[in-house]
């Protein structure tokens, strides 16, 4: 499984906010903002923070979804009864 935060870039473009703008808000480290731009996980309390300035659930802001290794390794996996 993996992270990826595409639904916060959309959100932040949608109020014409720049990513500069919201790491300056929220106070997140460059570090950690990084992490957010390469699609790695990140603490909960920075999810959280970046929820109450953007005034959004999590599940606007990020999904979780399978990651391609995961998805290979589970269709070579595969049992078909019949």
């Amino acid at each position: 499984m993996t992270v990826r935060y595409k639904k916060l870039w959309v959100l932040l473009a949608h109020k014409e906010m720049s990513k500069a703008d919201l790491r300056k808000i929220t106070g997140i480290s460059p570090t950690t903002f990084s992490k957010l731009n390469r699609n790695e996980i990140v603490a909960m309390n920075v999810m959280i923070k970046i929820c109450e300035v953007l005034k959004c659930d999590i599940g606007d802001i990020m999904e979780v979804v399978e990651s391609e290794k995961s998805l290979k390794e589970t269709d070579s996996s595969k049992v078909v009864y019949y």
